[in-house]
């Protein structure tokens, strides 16, 4: 089969062109910058009309939540690649602290095979440590395996890695990129039992910051980069949210890197004062901080201190999202809306589209060492997303397809709108229809 994409604005490595995207099967068969397409191809291929609209490669999210196995009320990897889809994100890599939890080579396999009968973009799972399974993690294959997860701070079950010799051991002989949360669990504590003292059980939203604040995760990001280039670890930290953590950082073009840093679209979107409107919809970790702290993410991101932009997706229903502050599990949905999100930022001049793109599908991309993606290239598969400029829609529960079925967006009024999606050359979303039949692929990194 051949598909054309044609007369649409390219943006791709830093430059934007009209041009024309040739796909055949699932990969980029010919890139038309600026030329006539022959008239006999135009016959050939099926044409979809790209004029007017920006033609940029599929978003790779480096870091969702899709709560299955276990936890399938918030979430399934098939409703939330779904949404991914919609949103033109074309590959993710989920997160290991589920029931159970992937901290096995066998449960992580496990996933790996759930997400090929049901996935509809591409996929990637990250092995998850603990204090006790360095064995498997050892085992983890860096052709296959996107990376090695360390929670540095609270998480689900067993997961936290407190332990000192298990984590010299873990960035000393890592066969892949460790990506780590990084936030101090003393300090938390410390700070949680202050609060509980002066509010009861009844601490408002707004404290969260002050309890899971900026020293926990500074002290905690020091140790993991001060490991890294101590045992020359590849380390992504994930959600950076302080300003003070900037200074861990160098800037520069991430194949550079050896150490790199990922700012999530709600760390960039809110700021303290948002509590107030939003409560515990809002409710992260790391936490959303102040005003102060967004805009020195926004400074870093600018400057290439950091590398990535992603999501940290991570569905709870609205029921468990209302509890009191204690109550309320952290996370929220984003990987549908993250794109037009940080579209609405270019609207606003924060940032350009070749930056966006850079942050959000390049560099991923490179970090990762993943296999013909993240560029229009000829050669390289066709993940691509096409996209409206001069669309306006509101979020709205009609319009969500994260199965907890709310967003943390709903009301708000974004200027672009996905269009198509391409995922492996097919095209899987539709202006606001899904083929249910397409399916992603296992991601590959080169090594």
């Amino acid at each position: 089969m051949k598909t054309l994409i044609h007369n649409a604005t390219i943006i791709n490595e830093g430059i934007q062109f009209q041009g024309s995207v040739l796909i055949e099967g699932e990969f980029i068969k010919r890139i038309f910058k600026e030329e006539v397409v022959p008239e006999s191809l135009l016959k050939q291929a099926t044409v979809i009309d790209g004029s007017g609209k920006l033609l940029i490669p599929g978003v790779i999210d480096d870091q969702v939540h899709f709560r299955e196995p276990g936890l399938t009320h918030k979430g399934e990897i098939a409703t939330e690649s779904r949404a991914a889809l919609a949103g033109g994100v074309t590959s993710y890599m989920e997160m290991p602290n589920t029931k159970p939890q992937a901290t096995t080579q066998v449960e992580l396999e496990k996933k790996y095979a759930r997400a090929a009968e049901v996935s509809a973009v591409n996929y990637s799972f990250f092995m998850g440590a603990t204090n006790d399974n360095l064995d498997e993690v050892l085992k983890t294959d860096p052709s296959r395996v996107c990376g090695i997860k360390i929670f540095m701070g609270s998480s689900t079950g067993n997961m936290l890695v407190d332990d000192e010799e298990t984590l010299s051991e873990i960035f000393r002989q890592a066969p892949t990129l460790v990506a780590t949360h990084c936030e101090d669990e003393e300090i938390i504590r410390q700070n949680t039992e202050i609060y509980r003292q002066k509010y009861g059980e009844i601490v408002p939203i707004s404290r969260h910051p002050r309890i899971r604040s900026a020293e926990a995760c500074y002290k905690s990001s020091s140790k993991a980069v001060a490991l890294a280039r101590k045992y020359d670890t590849r380390l992504h930290v994930l959600h950076i949210s302080t300003a003070r953590e900037m200074e861990l950082f160098d800037a520069g073009p991430v194949k550079d890197k050896k150490v790199t840093a990922e700012v999530c679209v709600h760390h960039l979107w809110f700021e303290e004062k948002d509590y107030i409107d939003y409560g515990t919809r809002i409710k992260w970790n790391p936490a959303v901080k102040s005003a102060g702290d967004r805009a020195a993410l926004w400074e870093a991101l600018l400057a290439d201190k950091i590398d990535v932009i992603a999501t940290d997706h991570a569905p709870h229903t609205l029921d468990e999202k209302s509890h009191s502050y204690f109550q309320a599990p952290s996370g929220g949905p984003l990987v549908q809306h993250s794109l037009t999100a940080m579209l609405e930022f270019v609207r606003q001049g924060k940032l350009t589209t070749e930056k966006l793109v850079e942050k959000m599908c390049h560099a991923p991309a490179d970090l990762f060492r993943i296999d013909r993606r993240g560029y229009i290239r000829e050669g390289y598969y066709a993940d691509l997303v096409l996209v409206n400029p001069n669309k306006k829609w509101t979020v709205c529960p009609e319009n969500i397809f994260y199965k907890c079925g709310w967003s943390p967006f709903e009301g708000t009024e974004f200027s672009h709108q996905v269009s198509k999606t391409f995922v492996n050359g097919q095209l899987a979303y539709d202006r606001g229809q899904i083929k249910a039949e397409v399916r992603g692929k296992r991601l590959e990194f080169l090594v």
